[in-house]
Formats: structure tokens, sequence, C-alpha cells
């Protein structure tokens, strides 16, 4: 498969999820915009749903098998002790 992403966005994404390879990135990238796509169709429903149907809905798949969070910081951590602003 041949795709043209915008290398500048591309990065952006790696640097912000952590991800280790540019298809790593996109998968991410993709598994997100999924997530939120059924958000947002659960949301404009009014939900009416129980807490369990909820649960349900959003319970992990096997496209959610990341060992690691989704996100990361931005900015790295600070030492304890440390101004953040000293940088």
């Amino acid at each position: 498969m041949t795709m043209h992403i915008d290398e500048d966005v591309l990065d952006r994404v790696m640097k912000v999820t952590g991800a280790k390879t540019k298809t790593e990135a996109v998968q991410i990238a993709l598994t997100e915009m999924a997530r939120r796509h059924k958000l947002k169709e659960l949301f404009s429903q009014g939900l009416g749903m129980t807490p369990e149907q909820l649960k349900a809905e959003f319970a992990p798949t096997a496209a959610d098998e990341f060992d690691r969070p989704l996100l990361n910081v931005a900015e790295p951590k600070t030492p304890y002790g440390e101004s953040g602003s000293a940088r």
C-alpha cells in the first residue's frame, strides 16, 4: 500500500503517542479516529444506555492491544525538586 502522508503531521503523531515506527503511528491515529467516531455516534443517540451497555460498548477490543498509554506527555518530565521554567 502506498500512502502520501504529511511528514510533519506524522512526526507530530509519533512524538505525541510515543510510536516507534511510522506504521505504529498511523495505526494509533486510525484507531483513535475510529474510537472518536464511535463516541460521537453514541452521544448523538442521546446515550439512552444502561451502565452495563456503556461498559460493553467501550470494553477493549483486539484493536486496542497497545502495551502503553495511547498518549504520552508532550514535554519531558521535570526531575523532582527542579523548576520546570529553568529550561
